[in-house]
């Protein structure tokens, strides 16, 4: 066996232990156990082990490593559109949608001004293409994160969980295709423009060819392996197509996931869904996160890029709330569930690192812009938890590392969470008569 294998093998079984090692610390920490596994990814690389990771990691393993990385982004990005619910986006309303476009709008043009004071800072090769990306940058919402978080702390069954999770669902689209944009304007000056062209055209392939096929395969031989293995080869392709026509390989991901048929196929969905996402998330996306990590140097961060970093986060906290509670407000929440709702939608996590991922591989950032918005990433996802819990949210008493999937509950007028100091008051039933309503802390004493 060469050498070369054996350092592949090793490297892989350090970066699947220390994410798993990570996550469940994350886990303690009442974190999301995504915080966890980015952080691995980074510790593995120079802002921990130095000139050591270029040892730990020659260059050998990390083409082979890239290599599984790209599997691993592409089953994830696939998942993410899946597991879009599109009953959820059309029993949400129009207060989602408004929510969403606050959430977008605000920190794009925010986002946009931030990008061109640091092109002004570290130059760009396209400057006009690096602002703008930045601006999406600061806008994404990872909705993976945000459905743990809320169903880990119940709050999928009221409005202003359920709202989040509308709202981000629809943000999710929206960037996606304003990333799109991005990505498509950033390569006009490219020797193969007429490809972008072809981008209509491949939509519509996959909405009056790809997803009947999709149907048939799925309604006549279930979620088998044969099927399984229809599905994947149709993804590589699709993702291959969407790169030669000028975009990146994760638009195909996510456009063939979106594709995928729903209605009366639920079974289905769950097996291929449970199928795919053990393997990638206890395998690919850790090594995803280790190659992105090997990227990031937050050793090497000076007085004045810290001060980008703290610039950084202030702008991606700020907009979100000035894009997210105002809205929230008219649609007739208070403000302790608008400012739930501001701070849900601040959670970027696992998207944001995906969306990074694509700004550096097309040239628009280099890799000290890299590192501080991954580290804005980081900070921002793991402030989300300790803001619920100074905003009166607790934990679901269920147990941190079971998680049940988020429902589409459709939004009952008159359900608001009630938000208090102490923690969550729930709807309750009414006391025996005779009987003393135990106050919130006592029941929570009694559990």
């Amino acid at each position: 066996m060469s050498e070369g294998v054996v350092i592949f093998l090793v490297d892989l079984a350090i970066i699947v232990a220390a994410a798993r090692l990570l996550g469940q610390a994350a886990i303690r920490l009442r974190q999301p156990r995504v915080v966890g596994e980015i952080l691995a990814g980074v510790l593995l690389g120079p802002t921990l082990l130095g000139g050591f990771s270029d040892w730990l990691f020659p260059a050998s393993a990390r083409s082979a490593l890239g290599a599984l990385s790209t599997v691993g982004l592409v089953l994830f990005v696939f998942l993410v559109g899946y597991e879009l619910d599109r009953r959820m986006l059309r029993a949400s309303g129009r207060q989602a949608v408004v929510v969403a476009l606050g959430a977008l709008a605000v920190p794009v043009v925010l986002g946009v001004a931030l990008g061109w004071w640091l092109v002004r800072r570290h130059g760009a090769a396209d400057p006009s293409a690096t602002a703008l990306f930045i601006g999406v940058a600061v806008a994404v919402t990872a909705f993976p994160v945000l459905a743990r978080i809320v169903t880990e702390h119940g709050l999928q069954r009221v409005r202003a969980g359920n709202l989040s999770l509308a709202a981000a669902a629809v943000d999710d689209v929206l960037a996606w295709g304003l990333l799109y944009a991005v990505i498509a304007y950033a390569g006009a000056q490219g020797q193969h423009m007429w490809r972008l062209a072809l981008a209509v055209p491949y939509v519509l392939a996959h909405l009056y060819l790809v997803r009947p096929m999709l149907r048939r395969l799925l309604g006549r031989a279930g979620a088998g392996n044969g099927a399984l293995a229809a599905v994947l080869a149709g993804l590589l392709v699709s993702c291959a197509a969407a790169e030669w026509i000028g975009a990146h390989y994760i638009f195909g991901a996510f456009l063939f996931g979106a594709m995928m048929p729903r209605e009366g196929m639920s079974e289905a969905r769950e097996q291929i869904v449970a199928r795919l996402e053990p393997v990638n998330n206890m395998l690919l996306v850790p090594v995803f996160f280790a190659v992105a990590g090997l990227n990031v140097d937050l050793s090497r961060m000076r007085p004045d890029v810290l001060g980008e970093l703290a610039l950084v986060v202030a702008v991606a906290v700020v907009a979100k709330v000035l894009g997210t509670y105002p809205t929230a407000r008219l649609g007739g929440l208070g403000p302790r569930e608008a400012l739930t709702v501001s701070t849900l939608m601040n959670t970027r996590g696992l998207t944001e690192i995906v969306v990074l991922t694509v700004g550096l591989q097309v040239g628009l950032i280099d890799q000290l812009v890299f590192s501080v918005m991954v580290a804005m990433a980081l900070l921002t996802t793991i402030m989300t938890g300790p803001a619920l819990w100074a905003l009166g949210v607790r934990r679901d008493k269920a147990e941190p590392g079971t998680v049940t999937r988020p429902e589409a509950v459709p939004v009952v007028p008159g359900r608001h969470l009630t938000l208090a100091s102490p923690g969550v008051s729930r709807p309750s039933r009414p006391a025996p008569p005779g009987r003393r309503p135990e106050s919130g802390s006592a029941r929570r004493d009694a559990a």
